[in-house]
């Protein structure tokens, strides 16, 4: 959102459209459906979306759909936010309510270790989030976007 605003753009959050168009929770939808329904409804309910002038943030699980990284990389700027494991765990504390796909037999460690090589792999820029505040994040994406 402190991007968008620092850029004069549209702001969403694809977790708040998938919640909308199914009018269920995240955690719902994946007890219910199961992972891999999940990320079929996510994958095409977010290749329908048309952004344009917008910051996109994305759930994390995004990066599981190579044909939806590959438009998202051909229509924008894909910024990764790296924050180390620890600093990871901190933040999120809700893992079993918040609705983050994680494997039945995956720990947070696991989940974490599978992504980040996908996260780089799809990244146009990556920022190193670990010791900066949100307004240092926030510049050195304007910088480095047009840079």
């Amino acid at each position: 959102v402190i991007l968008a605003k620092a850029m004069g753009l549209s702001f969403i959050d694809t977790d708040i459209i998938l919640q909308e168009k199914s009018g269920r929770l995240l955690q719902e939808m994946i007890d219910t459906d199961g992972i891999e329904k999940f990320l079929e409804f996510e994958e095409k309910e977010l290749l329908n979306q048309g952004f344009n002038r917008t910051v996109i943030a994305t759930g994390g699980s995004v990066v599981y759909s190579e044909k939806l990284m590959k438009a998202l990389k051909k229509s924008s700027i894909t910024v990764y936010l790296d924050v180390p494991l620890p600093e990871f765990k901190k933040r999120i504390k809700n893992i079993s309510t918040r609705g983050i796909v994680i494997g039945k037999n995956q720990d947070f460690r696991d989940m974490y270790n599978e992504r980040k090589p996908l996260y780089e792999k799809y990244s146009d820029i990556k920022i190193d989030c670990e010791f900066s505040s949100v307004e240092d994040i926030i510049n050195e994406i304007i910088i480095r976007m047009k840079g």
